[in-house]
């Protein structure tokens, strides 16, 4: 894994949750975890990986994602075994 997507890894596990991680970082770390991204209507994005399908919301107008999105990432990494 490059270490940028080892920086966005460990910024998705950083307690308390952080709010500075952006979308576009997660989204990368997700397709380097070999993720199937598509687009759905409005800012929604599927996201197919481990065999699972789970459709978030591209955040905007700030390209950060906020908590609520990095925790539900972080528990789905953390269910699959996916650590920094």
């Amino acid at each position: 894994m490059k270490r940028k997507h080892q920086r966005t890894l460990e910024l998705i596990y950083m307690r308390p949750v952080s709010a500075n991680v952006r979308w576009a970082d997660i989204e990368m770390l997700l397709r380097e975890l070999s993720a199937e991204i598509a687009e759905r209507e409005g800012s929604r994005l599927e996201v197919f990986l481990f065999d699972v399908v789970r459709v978030f919301h591209r955040p905007h107008p700030s390209p950060d994602a906020d908590k609520g999105a990095v925790a539900a990432v972080r528990k789905w990494l953390e269910e699959n075994g996916v650590k920094p």
